[in-house]
């Protein structure tokens, strides 16, 4: 690829609350800030993930089955990856740096793989190394099972908490029926496992015959979003719901999150799934969007380059192609905005180590949010 241009677009931001169906008590808040947006790394069909390494370069997964590393101005494509399954929403997905990655060098991966029982694929994580523009000493740590020719429903988001566990999102697959209420099956869950991947043994179904031991919560539609909160170490989930029901949760230890058991939305058809939006033993979720936004991505503001913003979700819309910034108060969403408005299907939002926070658009590549 081409050496970037860092081509410059400006944006007055405009407020909106209105494409939701569900009501919001919006609070008064000063105008929101102005910003540029950059183009930093042009020309990324589908940025799935990114990794902002301690030089300050970012590596970046695309679904197609690529990794690619910016640095000083370029792009360089990444050999020895592993067999991606490239399928439907399946592929190359999400990458993260080990907290410790200044010492060990340890990289996460998630992507679809065609390995284990069965025809297709299903979600598989692994961790390796960078040494020049090679991953190498590989190591697969979790392979969801089994496989299906299905294209829906991978997920897969990863994110470290602050003691070291690593947790990572795999969809229903398209088998609502079967795998989210099952502990037994792999599928519409949130995994929690060591660095290596070990499974803890404060994990909640550890004692459970026939359980997925690495199973942290379930009854999960197809998590795209995780994001630890800043303050409380909060693990964040969104989810994409059916026709509606797109999901904000906090995600807590051996919870169960209901789908498809209750749900705010319907089938794609018009039909209901369940007369049920609650039920006992079942958690609500802290927000949801109807009609669906498709959310992808998620990241909390901590930075000083955005005073008026400290504290916010920034959530990826696919459907309606902008950035969604949530203010949260009391874990309630108060008031909501819409930034980058139809600049295209928002797959990725983080805020780097540089505190600036960076976007990925299908399409058209990262862009950079700089306050003016």
């Amino acid at each position: 690829m081409k050496k970037s241009a860092f081509l410059p677009y400006f944006f007055v931001v405009m407020l909106s609350t209105s494409c939701a169906q569900r009501k919001d008590n919006s609070i008064n808040l000063p105008k929101t800030i102005d910003f540029t947006v950059e183009q930093v790394v042009p020309n990324i069909q589908n940025p799935w993930g990114m990794a902002f390494l301690p030089n300050g370069s970012i590596l970046i997964t695309e679904k197609a089955g690529k990794l690619y590393h910016f640095i000083n101005g370029n792009t360089v494509q990444i050999s020895g990856l592993p067999e991606i399954y490239v399928r439907g929403q399946g592929g190359f997905m999400d990458i993260e740096l080990h907290p410790n990655y200044s010492k060990n060098g340890w990289i996460y991966l998630s992507y679809s793989s065609e390995k284990g029982n069965g025809k297709g694929g299903n979600t598989a994580i692994m961790r390796a190394k960078l040494q020049g523009n090679s991953l190498v000493e590989k190591q697969l740590l979790y392979k969801a099972e089994p496989n299906t020719t299905r294209g829906q429903h991978f997920g897969c988001r990863l994110e470290f908490d602050r003691d070291g566990f690593l947790y990572f999102s795999v969809g229903d697959r398209g088998n609502r029926d079967v795998n989210p209420q099952s502990i037994r099956r792999d599928g519409g869950k949130i995994y929690r496992i060591h660095d290596d991947g070990r499974i803890p043994k404060d994990n909640p179904f550890i004692n459970e015959s026939s359980a997925k031991k690495a199973i942290y919560s379930y009854g999960h539609r197809n998590p795209q979003g995780l994001a630890l909160h800043p303050e409380t170490g909060q693990l964040w989930e969104h989810e994409h719901g059916p026709r509606g029901g797109d999901e904000i949760n906090i995600v807590e230890k051996g919870k169960n999150y209901g789908w498809p058991i209750i749900t705010y939305g319907i089938n794609y058809s018009g039909t209901k799934i369940t007369n049920e939006t609650s039920k006992p033993g079942m958690e609500q979720p802290l927000y949801q969007w109807t009609p669906s936004i498709a959310p992808c991505g998620m990241t909390f503001v901590s930075s000083d380059k955005y005073p008026k913003w400290k504290g916010n979700l920034l959530v990826g819309s696919l459907s309606f192609q902008y950035l969604e910034r949530l203010v949260i108060q009391n874990d309630k969403v108060t008031y909501r905005e819409k930034l980058l408005d139809g600049m295209g299907r928002i797959r990725n939002v983080r805020q780097a180590p540089d505190g600036f926070i960076y976007v990925g658009i299908e399409g058209k590549g990262i862009y950079r949010l700089t306050p003016k």
